[in-house]
């Protein structure tokens, strides 16, 4: 690993500054992306900013028809939280399937969404609940958050705060896990919100996306029925050594499927 310069800020305005003031930063949350990215010499910081002392990052609240959970909550506090098994069931299981214990109580949700890694879950469920990601600037729409593989539309050294998560009528999440890593080789979250459906896709493509087929077969019913026949393209999904881009396009699918019967 290199060297590097290592911050910890007190505040989220504090943390911005010290990012604008160096060479080429980068903020630390959990680090289950970034530290191994460092070890392997694929990323080499001049700085690291630690967002672990800033005050008011972690914590999950229901406010109206929506809970919020700041960027600093590991993933272990969303699957344990007694308000989100209430709320979001489905997100709570999500986060229940996250690599593995150590993972879990290390990794941070604002993390996971920041790094847009192409297999990660939670971005799933945030395009399938057009959730609202709160950043240290604006409000990004989840719609429009991810950009393509590791690329969000966050703007150099913005922030996550907090991300806002809509609470459906019901949804479900299901992958298909690659077994060693527990990253999602094709996971989707199937919801009802606002009484349309949403879907959401991870781990088939550059990064998260909203599956409109899908979303149209079950907006005339949210029945197996209507998804039999519905066809996934597979045109810019990833190949690698786990799947093919075929392969995960019938994942797709099968995984729907099997959210939906969830439901």
């Amino acid at each position: 690993m290199y060297r590097f310069r290592h911050h910890r800020p007190a505040t989220v305005d504090e943390a911005a500054r010290i990012f604008s003031d160096c060479e080429d930063p980068a903020y630390l949350g959990g680090g289950m992306t970034l530290i191994p990215t460092m070890k392997q010499r694929l990323a080499a910081p001049t700085d690291l900013i630690d967002l672990g002392r800033v005050d008011g990052l972690s914590g999950i609240r229901v406010s109206g028809e929506e809970i919020r959970i700041g960027a600093f909550t590991r993933h272990a506090d969303v699957a344990a939280s007694r308000e989100v098994i209430h709320a979001i069931p489905a997100l709570a299981s999500l986060a229940r399937q996250i690599g593995d214990m150590q993972v879990r109580n290390r990794g941070t949700i604002g993390g996971s969404v920041a790094n847009s890694d192409p297999a990660a879950d939670y971005p799933a469920a945030v395009v399938a609940l057009g959730a609202t990601v709160h950043t240290n600037r604006r409000r990004i729409a989840g719609d429009d958050f991810f950009k393509d593989l590791f690329e969000t539309a966050l703007e150099p050294g913005e922030i996550i705060t907090a991300i806002d998560f809509p609470i459906p009528a019901r949804a479900a999440y299901r992958k298909f896990p690659q077994p060693a890593s527990r990253y999602a080789i094709v996971g989707v979250m199937v919801a009802e919100l606002g009484g349309k459906a949403r879907v959401g896709v991870t781990g088939a493509g550059p990064c998260a996306f909203r599956a409109t087929a899908l979303e149209e077969a079950l907006n005339r019913g949210f029945d197996a029925a209507h998804l039999e026949g519905v066809e996934i393209p597979d045109a810019g999904f990833n190949t690698d050594m786990h799947a093919s881009a075929e392969y995960r396009a019938h994942l797709v699918g099968v995984m729907a499927g099997q959210a939906l019967a969830a439901l």
